[in-house]
């Protein structure tokens, strides 16, 4: 009955322009309920670090978000360039709800300052490990980017991170761009875009706000490339709005700003592994579709014999729809979720497995 019933209340709502209102009003609601601002107990790293900072770092205050889950392994979720956080795993938020408390970070509109973020990472994950909580660290995209930076520059703290995830991990601006000689496979959209901001950057010219532009229309592009063809319901829909206000409302400065964080991740070498914790990192059928062909991170963590490496327990697992007319692209937890989903709740119950096995 439930089977028969759901297609056609979807379809009924669909083809009425006022009951879609309501019910996107009513899934934003819910979801604004029970996601909520969180000021973490520590702060002592970000407090310090404003006190001796020559500039004011209070437009590059990044904001944290909870949501309370029903166990005791909470998650951080550091997302890519858009959309923000509290939106990239809208789908995925029971499975992350199902271990423990969910936190989100999201990115300030007007500016971005690595040194900050890395300060409010490093007082949350202490906050929590002083309640006896040691979290999971799910990265996307750019986030994955500056989680594997953060480690990188703190693996001399006493900070107990209990796992990792990437998911179509950006590490090094390499992934995302290639010399000027290199035209193999044709040039990205968005390497095209990030080519153009970072050179008018260095060239000192003031179209950055002209070129920051263009990123917002690629990104808009992107999203609604996503959703062509598809079945939007509710929850889609609800956070579409917040999707693009994001893209628009992201300021040339925080966006060039995030930008040049990505140009300072360091490749890593082969002098000691990243984290010796268990690791999953997600990679598209189709990543080639935004990382170029020669991207640093596709060919050496896509073999095992490297991966082990960087993260001696990673397990790299490749997302695929089984549909050569609808490919997985990077990064999409949004239309492509349930094949995410399911990659997620298998190595979640293995390491449960694992723990329960230790026991």
């Amino acid at each position: 009955m439930r089977q028969v019933l759901l297609p056609l209340v979807g379809r009924t709502i669909r083809n009425n322009p006022t009951l879609l209102q309501v019910t996107c009003k009513a899934t934003a609601m819910v979801r604004n309920l029970n996601i909520k601002p969180y000021l973490p107990r520590v702060r002592s790293r970000e407090l310090a670090l404003c006190q001796r900072s020559e500039q004011n770092l209070y437009p590059c205050h990044n904001r944290i978000f909870r949501e309370k889950g029903h166990g005791t392994s909470p998650t951080i979720i550091i997302a890519g360039f858009v959309p923000d956080a509290t939106e990239v795993v809208e789908f995925q938020r029971p499975i992350f709800k199902s271990r423990g408390a969910i936190y989100y970070f999201n990115y300030a509109r007007s500016g971005f300052d690595q040194r900050l973020f890395s300060a409010q990472l490093a007082d949350l994950i202490e906050d929590l490990n002083s309640r006896g909580e040691s979290p999971g660290l799910v990265g996307i995209s750019f986030g994955a980017g500056l989680v594997a930076d953060f480690i990188r520059h703190h693996q001399d703290e006493n900070l107990r991170i209990r796992e990792l995830v990437l998911v179509s991990p950006v590490l090094s601006l390499q992934d995302l761009v290639r010399s000027e000689k290199e035209r193999d496979g044709g040039v990205r959209m968005l390497e095209s875009n990030v080519k153009r901001i970072i050179k008018a950057h260095e060239d000192g010219k003031t179209d950055v706000e002209r070129q920051v532009e263009r990123a917002r229309r690629c990104f808009h592009a992107l999203f609604e490339a996503g959703a062509v063809n598809r079945h939007l319901t509710s929850r889609h829909l609800a956070i579409r709005k917040k999707i693009m206000d994001v893209i628009s409302s992201t300021t040339a400065k925080g966006g060039l700003e995030r930008l040049l964080a990505l140009t300072d991740f360091q490749t890593h070498g082969d002098e000691k592994p990243l984290f010796h914790g268990p690791t999953l990192l997600l990679f598209s059928e189709a990543e080639e579709s935004i990382l170029v062909p020669n991207s640093p991170t596709l060919t050496k963590l896509r073999e095992p014999v490297e991966l082990k490496k960087v993260f001696p327990q990673g397990k790299c697992l490749e997302i695929s729809s089984g549909n050569p007319a609808d490919p997985v692209p990077h990064a999409s937890l949004i239309f492509h979720h349930e094949y995410y989903n399911q990659a997620l709740t298998y190595w979640y119950n293995s390491q449960d497995e694992i723990t329960r096995m230790a026991v």
